[in-house]
Order: C-alpha cells, then structure tokens, then sequence
C-alpha cells in the first residue's frame, strides 16, 4: 500500500461521516470548538508560539526568496508583530503552480486523504492560530479560537466531503453495450474530471482562515494547483495553514507548489496582476464590492462574497429586553466586522406588541440601545465581545459619518481593555432614523454601526428589507414575528431576493452564526455574492466532466 493510499484508509472514516453530515444536514463536527476540550497546556504551548514567530521570518513554507515582507499590525498592540514572509513574483508563483498540475493525476480518495490529513494537523495548532488571528485582525480569542481553528476547518472538511462526493457521482469507466439485432455494438467508455487550472484564492482581513479555506480546499479537491493571496495585513493564520499542507506534500513525496501563498503589500499589491493572469483560471474572492465586481467581470470562473446590508425586521415580540438583548450581542459581536452582523433594524410607526403590552417606537429604539451600551460599559463583557477594530478606515468611517442625517442614540467612544492598555476598541454607534434616510442606511456600514429605522407599517419593513437585498444583497436576515402568517410573508418575500430568513433568536442562538455542513453560507443568489459555502455547484464549477469511447 502506498502513502497516499495508507491515508485514504486512514481518513475513510472521517470522510464518511462528513458526507454523511452533508445529507443529513443536523449537526455535526470532528472539531470541538471550545478550547478546554484540548491538552491542558495547549493554549500556553500556542502563545508562546505566537510569540516566537514575532519579529521573526516565516521560514516554515520552506520558500526560498531574496525579498521578505511583512506589515501586519495588532490592534491590541498598535504595534507591528514583525513576522516577514518569501514573496515570490507573480511569475514565479505562476510557474511553479505550471509545474504542480500533476496534483490532477491523483486519484479522488487519495487527494482526500492528504488534505483531511492536512487538516488533523492544523487541529494540533489551533491555539497558536488562534493568537494570529487575534493579533492580525483583533478578535476576541474566544472567536479566533473558534472561527479560525474548529469552525474553519469544519468548512474546509465540508468541502473536501462534497468534493469527493461530485467527483466519485459517476463511474470512471463502463462497457456501453447497445443490441443491434444480429450484433452488438460495444464501446468501451471512460470519463475524467478534469480540473480548470490554477486558482486564486483572495483572503479577506478579518477573517483570513475561515473565509478562506473553502475556495481552497474545494479548488485543490477537484485537482487545481492553489495561490493564496491574504491580505497583507492577515496573512500569519493561513500561512501556518498552508504550511502544513505543504508539509504533508512533502512528506507523500509531492509537489509542495500545489499550494503557494503570495505575499504583497497595501501600496504595492499584486491581486489584479494576478487575477488578470491569463493562466488564472479559478478565482475564490472575500472582500468589497468594487474589486469583487471587478473580479466578477472577468471571463473566468468566480466565486464571490461581498459586502451587503443585513436586516433585522421587528413586527412582534414576546419579550422586548430579551430581543434587544439578542439583538445587542449580535450587532456587538466583534465590533460588527462580520459579513453576517446585522445593520438595520426595521420597526414599524406605530410599534409592535409584546406578551406585556404595546411597545412604541422610541420605546423599542431605547432598549436596543440600552442592550448595545449594557454590552460595551460591562467591565467583563464589553472587551471581550467587541474585540479590536482591524481598520485604520473603519474608525475613520464611523468617525467621519457625524449622526448619519438621524437622531444619535449613542455614539461610538473607546472601551479600556484590561489586559491590553493600547487595544484599539470601540462601543457601537446608534442612529434612530426614519425609512427616506436611505442615503445613510442603505449601504453597507461595515463596523460598529446600527440604525433603528422607522418604517410606514409592518408590511413596509418587509418591502424595505427586500429591496436592500436585491439591490445590495444581504447574507442574513433575522426576524422577530409571533404572527405564523405574518412569518410565511416575510420569508417568502425574503426568500425571494435569495435571502434565509432566521425567526425569533433568542438564548445561544445569533443571526451571526452559520453551522458546517447544515447552513449555506451566502446563498449566491443576490449582490452579496455569487457562491455558497458549500453547495454541489461549489465544486461543479472548479472542473469540467469529459468522457472517452473506444471501440472494443
């Protein structure tokens, strides 16, 4: 039995039980996601292994270079961790990617086994991921721990799993035997997945594993060589990723330039140049709207997620506080720095009811706000749940914004972080405003930033709703409506514009939060992107089916 066939049979298993999880569509992870159910001293081991890394080159990708940079800042520091990483030309990347296509010759199982196996190794590193993540993008630990580590993986396994799934859909060959009378005509007929080429993978800031590994794992599962290109003020968390993919390459006797990373900085970036590289023919995009429109227009196969502008619709309750208070954690949630933070919160004039009475609109537009300061002036939850701003500019937006053209409910001011003097943390901004104030709340305002909007009536909230979805886009959409009737309107009409509709969350559960291997993760049907984590046209469209007939 050869290597890559010892982890086939190794990971046969796993790789059941993940598609298995596709079907079924409950929940499922080979991950746990809560630190303390790994080695006591994981987390210890992961910090200092974060700290070694600073001030330090990247050496582990095992790329020889003549130029290393780096520029990534935490914002819990507001200083530079000073890791420096090989930056290969466009040209470099490219030809060597060229001489990685071999990866298209391993058969479908065997490619399956050395990426979960790439992944078990990742599971080993979490906690030193999870410190990257923090101090590259400014999330909490809890939810770097989390989203870069347990739940990314989840996503990568989840589409390896339906990778394999479409790849082993048909058999790879038959004897097509047709009667003819006297005779039979018998053709011998095989077919072959053939991949694409090479694909780009474009990283975000804020999320640089988690939105990152499905176009990644999914490119490589249907046989395309990869380049990764983070951004360039995250690129430390898919680098340890990429780095023991490429290990385990290595170790099957592999080409390890199936999978490269690129590195660029913010004033002299290499994206476009490599998008419009003609052997580019794959590209996975995390970012905003005017490049991944961009990325879009060009005569490749793409697969996008861009911003767009999330709402919530209030029509009826049964309890306001414990609504606000959802709904105050959800829009708190790392500052609002996610594609799936709530922006909007439609209310009609006239108020809504709940089991305790009638609640007006500046009644409801208080307790959101109260809920949204409770969060950030607690002293034990107000750090940890708002996280660090990633962006320079995502301060200056809010700063700049004034009161966004409404009525200030509570303006965004720094909120101390016990163990990090210098963390650059913000409370969120409230704006109370009316439905004709589109020009304020009708586009995305990435960041800490919430608008109470009030609406003609409850069916007006909706038609609101709706229309900033299909003009531009929405990946969530949350709803607190006692009313089944009222429900199947507001997720027909949602559901229309490409739009899951998630009703009355309270407890655990955030409109935030997308589950592997249940969820769809942007649906691909309006502005906010054209792909979905992950579904079979996901992998479909990374390869092309060819069949071959020989006569017998």
């Amino acid at each position: 039995m050869t290597e890559l066939a010892t982890l086939e049979t190794k990971h046969a298993q796993l790789l059941k039980d993940a598609i298995q999880a596709i079907h079924a569509r409950t929940f499922y992870t080979p991950y746990p996601e809560h630190p303390k159910a790994y080695a006591e001293d994981a987390d210890s081991k992961g910090r200092d292994a974060f700290a070694l890394r600073m001030n330090e080159p990247y050496t582990e990708l095992q790329v020889e270079s003549e130029k290393w940079i780096g520029e990534e800042v935490s914002p819990y520091l507001q200083t530079g961790i000073g890791v420096m990483y090989p930056q290969l030309s466009v040209e470099q990347l490219i030809s060597n990617a060229d001489g990685a296509k071999s990866w298209k010759d391993i058969p479908a199982g065997e490619r399956a086994g050395i990426l979960i196996e790439s992944l078990e190794r990742v599971a080993n590193r979490y906690f030193e991921i999870a410190y990257a993540t923090m101090h590259t993008t400014g999330q909490s630990f809890m939810m770097a721990f989390q989203a870069s580590g347990p739940h990314a993986n989840d996503r990568a396994l989840e589409a390896i799993a339906m990778g394999y799934e479409e790849l082993t859909r048909f058999p790879n060959e038959v004897d097509w035997v047709k009667p003819m009378g006297k005779f039979d005509l018998t053709l011998h007929k095989n077919w072959k997945a053939v991949p694409k080429g090479i694909g780009l993978v474009i990283g975000c800031s804020t999320f640089p594993t988690w939105n990152t590994v499905p176009g990644m794992y999914a490119s490589l599962m249907t046989g395309n060589p990869v380049i990764v290109k983070p951004h360039p003020k995250s690129i430390l968390p898919i680098a340890i990723v990429i780095s023991e993919l490429r290990n385990v390459l290595r170790e099957n006797k592999l080409n390890p330039d199936i999978i490269q990373l690129a590195v660029d900085t913010v004033s002299e970036p290499v994206t476009k140049q490599l998008a419009d590289n003609a052997a580019i023919t794959l590209i996975d995009y995390t970012g905003g709207n005017a490049f991944g429109d961009y990325i879009e227009s060009l005569h490749k196969t793409t697969f996008t997620e861009k911003a767009g502008v999330n709402s919530i619709i209030l029509d009826s309750v049964k309890d306001l506080n414990a609504v606000a208070q959802n709904i105050a954690f959800a829009a708190s949630l790392y500052s609002g720095q996610m594609c799936t933070a709530p922006q909007n919160v439609f209310v009609p004039a006239d108020g809504i009811d709940a089991e305790d009475g009638h609640k007006t609109f500046d009644e409801i537009a208080d307790a959101i706000t109260n809920a949204i300061n409770g969060i950030a002036d607690h002293p034990k939850m107000g750090a940890g749940t708002l996280g660090g701003i990633q962006n320079d500019q995502t301060v200056k937006r809010i700063k700049d914004g004034g009161n966004f053209g409404g009525s200030l409910m509570a303006e965004g001011h720094t909120v101390s972080n016990a163990e990090f003097e210098h963390a650059r943390v913000m409370s969120l901004t409230v704006v109370k405003t009316g439905w004709e104030n589109k020009e304020a709340y009708g586009h995305e305002c990435f960041g800490p930033m919430v608008f109470v909007v009030k609406t003609k009536d409850r069916n007006h909230s909706v038609e609101i709703a709706a229309d900033l979805a299909a003009t531009k886009g929405a990946i969530t959409c949350s709803a607190y409506c006692t009313d089944a009737g009222m429900q199947n309107t507001i997720e027909d009409k949602m559901n229309s514009v490409f739009t899951p509709v998630s009703f009355n969350f309270g407890g655990a559960a955030f409109v935030n939060q997308h589950a592997a291997f249940s969820d769809f993760h942007v649906t691909g049907g309006n502005p906010a992107g054209n792909a979905s984590f992950t579904n079979p046209e996901y992998i479909n469209k990374r390869f092309v089916w060819v069949g071959n007939r020989y006569m017998a």
